[in-house]
């Protein structure tokens, strides 16, 4: 009307991030929807009952309850504290923190629709994860000893009062609300850096910088750190640099991220102490370095 055009570069990244975000809301809004039910329908205390005393066999155990469990790595941090502090060994909250967010239902079906309805990267994806939280648990479990908690970190006791099945029903949906517009704005973000790298960053310059097999893997596990997408929509962006980068690099990414990002980072440092945050953290991105070298 004013006759002012925008730049085509601004148009192109406009429709790239339009796409990624329609792509991945169906997703983000079904896995709060599910971990509004977990928060309030299941206990803590009965995932505390079922935990085996033998340490190995509680990190296995719960590397794998991520399955039945799916959690947002945007709200694991949280649950994770509550199940340590309810009694389950710190090497198996670990473990479950690693996992939850990727090997759950949720998650792999989006990675199987983002790489165009191929199971190959969702079930390398979910192996990746298992690999990485069963090698960091068994290390924590025999190298860290004593409280992992901050000694400024109090716990919130909740009680769970009996309450009606429909009051519980409107604490559930409270609950994935909340948990949709926290996780939200930061996909809105990611989205839009990963629209913006796509249109305003050569795809010569990205394989330059992560040419080698290594060196992509390094690229793809920062830009996963800094992007801190949900796991629920990450696969969405990964997908796009399919051509750019290898099929390993992209594991990197997709393992990588949901483990360790800026925000979970953030949380991890204000639970528990430094020196299991440092050691959770190099763990995780030596484990997942080597992985993603084997494709």
């Amino acid at each position: 009307m004013f006759g002012i055009s925008l730049p085509q570069s601004f148009l192109q990244m406009n429709t790239i991030f339009i796409s990624i975000l329609i792509e991945a809301l169906p997703f983000v809004t079904l896995g709060v929807l599910i971990s509004g039910i977990i928060q309030i329908f299941v206990t803590e205390e009965m995932i505390a009952k079922i935990m085996p005393k033998n340490p190995i066999l509680a990190v296995v155990f719960a590397s794998f309850l991520g399955i039945l469990f799916p959690s947002c790595e945007c709200g694991i941090v949280p649950i994770v504290s509550r199940l340590v502090s309810k009694g389950v060994p710190i090497s198996a909250g670990i473990a479950f923190m690693l996992t939850a967010p990727i090997i759950n239902p949720v998650v792999l079906f989006a990675t199987y629709i983002a790489f165009g309805s191929d199971w190959k990267i969702a079930l390398f994806r979910a192996l990746g994860a298992i690999v990485v939280a069963l090698a960091v648990g068994i290390l924590i479990a025999y190298r860290y000893k004593g409280n992992p908690f901050k000694e400024n970190y109090h716990h919130d006791h909740h009680h769970h009062e009996k309450t009606t099945v429909w009051k519980k029903v409107k604490q559930t949906l409270e609950h994935a609300v909340e948990e949709f517009f926290s996780m939200g704005k930061y996909l809105i973000i990611g989205s839009l850096i990963a629209a913006a790298v796509q249109t305003y960053i050569k795809t010569a310059t990205l394989v330059s910088i992560g040419h080698g097999p290594a060196s992509s893997s390094i690229v793809m596990m920062a830009l996963s750190f800094i992007l801190s997408l949900c796991s629920e929509a990450d696969a969405f962006i990964a997908s796009s640099f399919r051509t750019t980068f290898s099929t390993g690099s992209l594991l990197a990414f997709l393992v990588f991220g949901p483990m360790v990002d800026i925000k979970n980072l953030m949380m991890m440092l204000a639970t528990f102490k430094k020196r299991l945050v440092f050691m959770i953290v190099a763990s995780v991105f030596v484990v997942v370095f080597v992985y993603s070298l084997l494709f």
